[in-house]
């Protein structure tokens, strides 16, 4: 089973439905190439390549967002965001030592952070 084709679409529509006090986004993680683009017949070349890297940094969770709390007696009313990552996986897929720091630094900060391997994963870890 693939995370992007139906772990991650399930886990966002559970997020969506359960906690409608949480927002997250995909976090697209990777590299490609950009440059000058010619065109030779059925090749398309890039000339003065450089490479573009896309995503927060790597290791960094799947899913981004925050979860909005209300906070203490004397801010009644106020809001604040809980930086919030989740990373998804599928029942046998395994975390790179990237993503488990990612993680580890996130929760040492304060955020919301953790390995979900399916719904009932992310929204317990959205319960804490």
């Amino acid at each position: 089973m693939s995370e992007t084709k139906q772990t991650m679409p399930a886990i966002q529509l559970a997020i969506g439905k359960h906690k409608p006090n949480v927002r997250v986004f995909r976090n697209n993680t990777g590299m490609a190439w950009q440059g000058q683009s010619v065109k030779k017949g059925s090749l398309l070349i890039i000339q003065n390549p450089r490479p573009l890297h896309a995503g927060l940094c790597e290791g960094s969770s799947d899913l981004i967002g925050w979860a909005s709390v209300e906070i203490t007696p004397d801010m009644v009313g106020r809001k604040i965001a809980i930086f919030t990552a989740i990373e998804v996986k599928t029942a046998t897929g395994r975390s790179s030592p990237e993503q488990r720091n990612f993680i580890q630094q996130v929760q040492q900060a304060g955020g919301i952070a953790g390995i979900a391997r399916n719904e009932e994963d992310a929204i317990s870890m959205l319960n804490q």
